[in-house]
């Protein structure tokens, strides 16, 4: 199985970069269309727009003293101006990918980190960041197990020490 993959990649090395974006082109998905890139705009725009209405509700403060609300106020309002140039411009980029099962993916992750947020103030953060990390690393990303494992225990041992002891911050966390 290895010595395939490592073909592969020789073989992808001897290519130019033109024949090489022209196999890239012949083996990914086809394209969406105009209603898909509509729709996945919209839709990108909207969450945008309702993350930007949610954190007004936890205040914005001043740029001296933001309040919890500043930034993800300003990355929706953001977020808002690009998907709104999208649906004007974005049809110069392309036609986009069609929707398929991959394109399950994202929403698998959002509700991980819906997950994440919920569980938090319950159990800490320990445990929804492990189980976070490992879900979109193994299936998400396509570690292996092992690798899933270790990767995730690593990146909760790091926000502990970074976000708990060197920083102090308030994060809901069991030890």
């Amino acid at each position: 199985m290895a010595d395939v993959h490592l073909d592969t990649e020789a073989a992808a090395e001897e290519l130019t970069p033109e024949q090489l974006a022209a196999r890239w082109e012949a083996e990914g998905p086809p394209p969406g269309g105009r209603a898909a890139h509509f729709g996945s705009t919209l839709v990108v725009t909207a969450l945008a727009a309702g993350a930007a209405l949610l954190s007004l509700g936890m205040g914005l403060g001043t740029p001296q003293q933001p309040a919890p609300g500043m930034w993800p106020f300003v990355v929706g309002v953001v977020a808002v101006a690009i998907g709104l140039a999208h649906l004007v411009l974005g049809r110069r980029g392309g036609e986009g990918e069609k929707f398929s099962r991959e394109s399950l993916l994202p929403v698998l992750g959002l509700a991980t980190l819906v997950g994440l947020v919920l569980l938090m103030p319950v159990v800490g953060f320990e445990i929804p960041s492990l189980i976070l990390s490992f879900v979109w690393m193994k299936f998400l990303g396509g570690e292996s197990w092992r690798a899933a494992t270790l990767y995730s225990a690593l990146v909760v041992a790091a926000f502990y020490l970074i976000f708990v002891l060197a920083l102090g911050t308030s994060v809901p966390h069991l030890f």
